[in-house]
C-alpha cells in the first residue's frame, strides 16, 4: 500500500470519525446496547443459570456477551455502507483522484477503532460486575485479538452485505437473520444444556469458537459443548473468520469495483 492509498484511507477515517462528534447519541446507543444486554442477563435471568461442571455464571457470561457483539457489529457496517450508496457518496468518492481502495479502507479502519472501544466498555462493566479473568496478562491480551479478529471478518462480511442490499431498508432484513445466529450458540447457554441436534449447531457456530476459546483463555468455565470442534475451539477461532475473510473480502472489493458501471 503507497503512501498516497495511506493518506487517503486516513482522510476516509477521519470523515468517520467527524460523524461520531455530530452524532454522539448513535455512538452512544451503539455502545449501551451490549451493556444492557449483559446487565439483564447476569442480574435478571442469571439466577437461574447454570455452568455444565460449574463456576460463576457471570464468568461464562461476559466472554460469550464479548463475542456476540463483535457479531452484532454487522448492521452497523451494512447501515453505513447503504446510507452512502443511496446519498451517492460513494459515487462522488469514486470520481475523485483518490485511492479506488481507500473508502472500504477507511469503513474497515473506523470499524475496528469502534469495535475496539466497545471490547473496552464491556469489560470495564464486566469488571464493575465482580467478573475477572484467572489467565495471564498474555492470555487476556490474545483473547482480545481473537475476538477483533472475528469482527474483522464480521466486517467484510457486513460491506458486501450492504453493497449487495443497496437500501437501509434491506438491512432490518438482514438483522432478523443476525439474532439467530447470535443466539444459537454457547453465548448465553451451554450446547449441552440443548437438545441433540441444536446443540451440534451451536458448537460449530463461528461465534461458539470464539466464545469457548476465550473463556479457556479468561480461566472461567467452559460450557462449550462436547466433540472435536469444542476441543479445537482456539484452531476454530482462527480459521472461521479466516473463511469469511477469504470468501467475502474479495467479493467485498469486486462488488465495490463494479460499481455504477
Amino acid at each position: 500500500m503507497t503512501t498516497a492509498t495511506l493518506i487517503d484511507s486516513w482522510t476516509m477515517t477521519r470523515r468517520g470519525l467527524a460523524h461520531w462528534a455530530r452524532q454522539p447519541v448513535q455512538v452512544v446507543v451503539q455502545l449501551v446496547f451490549p451493556v444492557m444486554m449483559l446487565l439483564m442477563f447476569a442480574y435478571f435471568l442469571g439466577g437461574g443459570m447454570t455452568v455444565p461442571g460449574g463456576g460463576d455464571y457471570k464468568d461464562f457470561l461476559v466472554p460469550g456477551t464479548l463475542a456476540l457483539t463483535m457479531v452484532f457489529g454487522l448492521e452497523g457496517t451494512m447501515l453505513a455502507i447503504t446510507q452512502d450508496l443511496n446519498k451517492g457518496v460513494i459515487d462522488r468518492f469514486r470520481s475523485m483522484p483518490m485511492a479506488r481502495s481507500a473508502v472500504l479502507a477507511g469503513r474497515s479502519v473506523l470499524d475496528m477503532l469502534q469495535s475496539t472501544l466497545g471490547l473496552l466498555v464491556l469489560l470495564g462493566v464486566g469488571l464493575a460486575m465482580g467478573w475477572r479473568w484467572h489467565g495471564g496478562f498474555g492470555d487476556g491480551l490474545l483473547a482480545v485479538g481473537l475476538l477483533l479478529w472475528l469482527r474483522f471478518a464480521m466486517l467484510w462480511l457486513g460491506i458486501f452485505l450492504g453493497m449487495a442490499a443497496g437500501r437501509p431498508e434491506m438491512v432490518q432484513a438482514v438483522q432478523i437473520l443476525v439474532w439467530p445466529l447470535g443466539f444459537l450458540s454457547n453465548v448465553f447457554a451451554s450446547p449441552e444444556t440443548m437438545p441433540g441436534w441444536l446443540g451440534a449447531l451451536a458448537v460449530w457456530n463461528p461465534m461458539s469458537a470464539t466464545a469457548t476459546a476465550i473463556r479457556d483463555l479468561f480461566g472461567g468455565p467452559g460450557g462449550g459443548g462436547e466433540g472435536w470442534a469444542a476441543d479445537h475451539a482456539q484452531l476454530l477461532a482462527v480459521c472461521w473468520p479466516l473463511a469469511l475473510i477469504a470468501v467475502f473480502a474479495p467479493l467485498a472489493v469486486r462488488r465495490y469495483g463494479r460499481l455504477s458501471r
